[in-house]
């Protein structure tokens, strides 16, 4: 689905932002490089002088000539494979939520392995959801190597379509690769069809790689994994309080980083996420429900288009505690700005609450529906000879009946030109109280309910998922995969 409509930077404002990236990257560059960064940027052309890593104009300038684009996105089933280049936006989920949210009763709680399992069999069923990133920590993996292995795990058993998953540790990485070269069927058939990529942070804003993270970049990319390189600086704390400059600093990090992937592999598949967050400087929390972070994001999607790199934003990241007014409402513009904007990847857009920290899976249900709308608002309306429906028009008022309910192009567009929630109530209020006065929530509820309650289709074969279990020690009970009644 093509977007851009929505502009929030003019073309003078993107080449103002555009000259100042190049100058930051020239001038300031990156502290904490670790020696095999340095080696790889410096054998390209970086300068490594005083502890920092300079990036000249000339050597950025190449990169993004060179760098990786018009790629697939693929997942493990073909039928969810995604082009996201150009202006085609795809709504996924993401986040590292530490809580799970009980949406009737209001209370947080750990969130588990078991829990990341069943989002991702929830998020599968949902048809405007088009990619599954990790959106909760499992908290009950006390490990690194247990947390990494097992949450990679967790999610190819829960779903098909596309994966986005984080490590700590590139040893963990190279394990993970070795199970997802057994369920690709060889290394050769992974690497041509890499159906999960990684989530990094590389870099601690302003401007000083993480080593750890970094470490984690090169075996991924080593590995054949495509990656979201992602910069999450916060406005006012950790990047600059106008919008404009944190733009700025976000935009010069992640193409720091895309030079430093380049020079590993060039041409690797490398997701641009300049992530920059919002806090309200009354308190320093972060705001991610508010219009100045969509406003952000909408920006950044633009600076990916003019770089013709697939881009990946966030979208929806609720300050609300529940699935409430306030999170429709934030969501609501989040979405339809973000959308609009033609954002290629836009994460965290379903179930995520109190600013990335709660997680509630009645809420991705609910979500589903306000993606679908704002997907339709990103369509947008299609104006030639037989939409302007003159001739329709003249039969009707003609012919008759006087309305257009039974007419034959009503009847042969009402599935197209419309979209149609699957939970959000239509119904009349006297239709509404006869059916029992249905709340969205337990409604909800009671598809996730539904979901868990079935036989899961997406399930690892029973031969494969016996040799992982055997070769890698997974932490997963198999009895915990299957149907359970939901439970917050």
């Amino acid at each position: 689905m093509p977007g851009g409509r929505y502009r929030v930077l003019d073309d003078t404002d993107i080449d103002k932002i555009h000259e100042a990236v190049l100058e930051v990257l020239e001038t300031v560059g990156f502290a904490g490089a670790i020696p095999s960064c340095v080696d790889v940027c410096v054998a390209v052309g970086a300068i490594f002088e005083n502890g920092r890593l300079k990036f000249p104009r000339s050597l950025v300038e190449d990169t993004i000539a060179q760098a990786g684009r018009h790629f697939v996105v693929h997942g493990r089933d073909p039928k969810h494979d995604l082009e996201p280049w150009g202006r085609n936006i795809y709504y996924g989920t993401g986040g590292a939520a530490v809580y799970m949210v009980d949406a009737v009763t209001g209370e947080y709680r750990d969130s588990t392995l078991l829990d990341l399992y069943h989002i991702a069999r929830v998020a599968h069923e949902m048809e405007n959801i088009s990619f599954f990133q990790r959106p909760v920590v499992a908290r009950d993996m006390e490990e690194s190597r247990d947390l990494d292995f097992n949450t990679c795990y967790a999610c190819v058993s829960g779903t098909t379509k596309h994966i986005g998953s984080s490590w700590v540790d590139p040893t963990h990485v190279d394990e993970s690769l070795k199970m997802l070269h057994a369920i690709a069927g060889s290394e050769k058939q992974w690497r041509e069809r890499p159906f999960v990529s990684m989530t990094n942070c590389f870099v601690v804003p302003p401007l000083n790689f993480a080593e750890d993270a970094c470490r984690c970049l090169e075996a991924a990319v080593s590995g054949g994994m495509p990656v979201l390189l992602l910069a999450a600086g916060q406005a006012g704390a950790t990047s600059p309080v106008p919008l404009a400059g944190t733009i700025v600093q976000e935009v010069a990090e992640v193409i720091g980083a895309l030079v430093y992937v380049n020079a590993i592999v060039p041409g690797h598949p490398a997701i641009a996420g300049p992530w920059p967050f919002v806090s309200d400087l009354r308190t320093g929390a972060m705001s991610g429900g508010s219009g100045e972070q969509s406003l952000l994001m909408s920006a950044c999607a633009q600076m990916a288009h003019f770089y013709d790199l697939t881009g990946g934003v966030c979208s929806g990241m609720s300050d609300s505690k529940m699935p409430d007014q306030q999170a429709g409402m934030e969501r609501g513009y989040s979405h339809a700005l973000v959308g609009n904007t033609g954002a290629n990847m836009i994460y965290e857009s379903a179930g995520m609450m109190a600013s990335l920290l709660g997680f509630s899976l009645e809420s991705l249900v609910i979500d589903n529906d306000s993606l679908g709308a704002a997907i339709r608002t990103v369509r947008g309306i299609e104006v030639n000879d037989d939409t302007i429906a003159l001739n329709v028009i003249q039969d009707v008022c003609e012919n008759g009946p006087g309305h257009y309910l039974s007419h034959e192009q009503t009847l042969s567009l009402m599935q197209t030109e419309f979209e149609y929630p699957n939970l959000s109530n239509r119904q009349s209020p006297k239709e509404w109280a006869e059916v029992g006065s249905p709340i969205l929530v337990e409604e909800a509820r009671k598809v996730v309910s539904g979901i868990l309650n079935s036989e899961p289709g997406t399930l690892l074969d029973g031969t494969l998922d016996d040799k992982i279990r055997a070769d890698f020690g997974v932490r997963f009970p198999r009895e915990a995969m299957l149907p359970v009644q939901f439970d917050t």
